[in-house]
């Protein structure tokens, strides 16, 4: 049997642990007998042995051993600087404060201690609220406290703090310290102000590699690639040899830029530091080879790599993805799942669902949704919003609707998301319902929301319903940003409200390109060609140059308001005077506007004259012109020509029935139709809506399902009565 150990033989024991370097496995025997003093040596040395190995539990111990037996040591600020250096290190940064609000008249040691634990990991307001408590407490700050508390700064971009806290430095009279003032380059160049940044920069009497660093990552962060490779060079010149992290910095500008040569120098040199085989600049060479478009260097570079993560592994999965090599990238997920599955991230998946999407692979999809549900990936939201996209953009939307409902996490990026595939596949009023659910759910629709939602309100014809999306925009800022707007010119538009989407336009900040093609487009709709011309020339005054999509905009409205003499002008003024190119839009823009003005020989001559050959649309303009002017020969010329071509649509089918039935030519008419039906075009069900009191009814041919459907028919029929007188 063991004799229990004296007090004396505990110190003994501890101080021994110390001078022999015992392991920590002793040290965790130690602490757990309660020994009844320890010197202060001795607590500070055990102290900093469980900061060096991070033992928060034997740390917790020394402490409560301290607490429980009164000593005095735990009053000393040696030992509580050690207590909170160890919290602190161990990521326990409340248990850290706790103590820090204990300590009567902590010293600035404690102070930076607890501003540099918020300023790493938050929250960051905190290190603020420290600093200018210490100023009030009258602690004056040293040079290790500025560069903590404006990293805070600069991680809230709380740039008018962070001027405040540099004339605190010059007044200190700290300026000049190399680490203070490249923690100020930082704060100003993540704030955007370079110039204040680079003032900075040139007013160091000495500047090291993080300074440089600093400086360059500012403008690469801005995308300025000029300053960023002149500083980059210019720093060797000054005898400072750049490192890996430089390198990191560097790439990503120069991908911005597209400057592939520069890319291959930056390359070069790594290979002569030795930098290629760091992961870090590995992963970022290969991106941006892949950004550049050179998917053989990224790929070949992929593959000779010694160590790879899963960033690397997501970042040539995504180089694919984006240099539309989709099936290569579903390829290289396979690869990884078999070689290196311990490196899947949430962000690897979401890159391959977004190939599976692009390719409309849903079997693929389904298997890779299948293993989040295994692996556990599913919980993260990141993942469950692509997977809810991917059946969206496959079509499957009762699908991505089923999955919708079963997340558990929502955020505004998953009903982004619904409502997009919704629009995109039709699914028009469902929009509507999902959006009104985002609101009753607390979750904030922002911009993104609003520009798939306003285009619904104009497919249902629901201008009260637009009408509402619009106060909500104004209410929530959304109007500033030129998309909104733009989105709101196309929706009052096509409700019928142009004088409204007038006064959007007039009230714009700023316009783009868009903005002027959806006025010009919408006066387009209404008819009002003279005033979607004028819009132009005053387009032209401002400066803005126009584009391919200005003017099938604007040959669209002269077609509409048989404007054939301006639209002409406007196709040779295109052709001409702005060297842009007609596609074969604005050529079915020709051929309707020359169409619909009976001018019919002019149409064909047209056509014959085009630089390529015409497709199933452009016939199908001059069929509709035939139809409206009863033009059965070149009806039927016109039909054989589609039909060489395949007809894309039932569309075509019924144009020359109605022009058969128009000059009474009855069973020619049914035999189109029987011709349609047995090449397997069906006619999709003619359908109008209208909005009354902000509710919009559906009206579908032949339906009768409407509850007022007997009164309506009824004045239908009084009206059609004096339409006909």
């Amino acid at each position: 049997m063991v004799e229990p150990a004296t007090g004396d033989a505990i110190a003994m024991s501890i101080t021994k642990l110390f001078l022999t370097k015992l392991s920590l496995k002793s040290l965790k025997r130690v602490t757990a007998i309660r020994a009844p003093e320890l010197s202060l040596t001795e607590c500070t040395r055990l102290l900093e042995t469980c900061i060096q190995s991070k033992s928060l539990a034997e740390g917790k111990k020394i402490h409560q051993h301290l607490l429980e037996n009164n000593n005095t040591h735990i009053n000393n600020p040696f030992v509580l600087e050690k207590l909170a250096r160890l919290y602190i290190c161990c990521n326990e940064i409340e248990l850290a404060r706790y103590l820090f609000d204990t300590i009567p008249e902590p010293n600035v040691v404690f102070y930076n201690l607890m501003i540099r634990a918020y300023a790493w990991n938050g929250p960051f307001e905190r290190a603020l609220d420290l600093y200018y408590e210490m100023l009030q407490s009258g602690i004056l700050p040293n040079k290790f406290t500025f560069p903590f508390v404006l990293k805070a700064c600069s991680s809230l971009q709380a740039i008018e703090d962070g001027r405040e806290i540099h004339v605190h430095a010059e007044r200190f009279g700290l300026i000049l310290d190399i680490y203070i003032c490249t923690a100020l380059i930082d704060l100003y160049a993540k704030c955007g102000d370079m110039d204040q940044a680079k003032w900075v920069f040139d007013g160091m009497s000495r500047k090291d590699v993080v300074a440089w660093n600093a400086m360059i990552a500012g403008f690469s962060l801005h995308g300025s690639y000029d300053n960023t490779i002149h500083l980059f060079i210019e720093m060797q010149k000054e005898g400072i040899n750049p490192n890996s992290s430089t390198i990191v910095t560097v790439l990503p500008t120069v991908a911005g830029a597209n400057e592939s040569k520069q890319g291959e120098a930056l390359h070069g040199y790594c290979v002569r530091r030795s930098f290629d085989n760091d992961v870090v600049v590995g992963t970022g060479l290969l991106d941006m080879y892949a950004k550049c478009g050179c998917i053989s260097h990224a790929s070949r570079f992929f593959n000779i790599m010694d160590v790879k993560n899963g960033v690397t592994w997501s970042a040539m999965i995504g180089a694919y993805v984006t240099c539309e090599f989709m099936r290569e990238a579903l390829q290289l997920y396979d690869r990884m799942v078999n070689e290196d599955a311990r490196n899947l991230t949430p962000a690897t998946l979401g890159t391959v669902l977004r190939a599976c999407a692009k390719l409309t692979d849903l079997s693929k999809g389904r298997r890779i949704h299948c293993f989040t549900i295994k692996t556990g990936f599913l919980l993260d939201t990141m993942v469950g919003n692509t997977l809810l996209s991917m059946y969206a953009k496959c079509g499957i939307v009762d699908d991505a609707v089923q999955f919708f409902d079963e997340m558990n996490l929502k955020d505004t990026i998953t009903y982004n998301a619904i409502i997009s595939g919704c629009l995109q596949n039709g699914y028009a009023q469902e929009v509507l319902h999902i959006f009104q659910e985002m609101q009753l759910s607390g979750i904030e629709p922002d911009s993104a929301t609003m520009v798939s939602v306003l285009p619904i309100c104009s497919h249902l014809a629901s201008p009260q319903h637009g009408a509402c999306g619009h106060g909500f925009s104004i209410a929530r800022g959304f109007v500033a940003d030129t998309s909104i707007c733009n989105a709101l010119i196309d929706m009052y538009s096509k409700c019928g409200k142009i004088d409204i989407a007038r006064k959007v336009f007039d009230g714009m900040d700023r316009r783009d390109i868009v903005s002027w093609n959806a006025m010009i487009d919408g006066y387009g709709i209404h008819g009002l060609g003279k005033e979607a011309l004028l819009l132009f020339n005053k387009m032209k005054g401002v400066g803005l140059e126009p584009n391919a999509v200005t003017f099938i905009c604007l040959l669209s409205s002269c077609s509409h308001s048989g404007l054939v003499t301006e639209g002409k002008q406007l196709f040779n003024y295109m052709i001409q005077g702005l060297i842009i190119v007609p596609n074969m839009d604005h050529y079915i823009c020709m051929v309707d506007l020359l169409g619909r003005s009976g001018l019919l020989d002019e149409a064909c001559k047209f056509i014959d004259e085009m630089p390529f050959e015409p497709d199933v649309h452009v016939w199908g303009a001059l069929l509709a012109a035939c139809r409206i002017y009863k033009n059965v020969k070149l009806g039927e010329e016109v039909l054989k020509k589609i039909q060489m071509l395949g007809p894309d649509d039932t569309g075509k089918f019924v144009l020359l029935s109605n022009m058969y039935s128009t000059v009474s030519r009855w069973d020619d008419a049914a035999n189109i139709r029987i011709v349609q039906r047995d090449q397997g075009f069906k006619k999709s069900t003619g359908c109008s809506w209208v909005e009354i009191n902000g509710i919009t009814h559906a009206f579908f041919v032949g339906d009768r399902s409407h509850p007022q459907s007997e009164q309506i028919n009824k004045i239908l029929d009084e009206l059609l009565v004096e339409m006909t007188k």
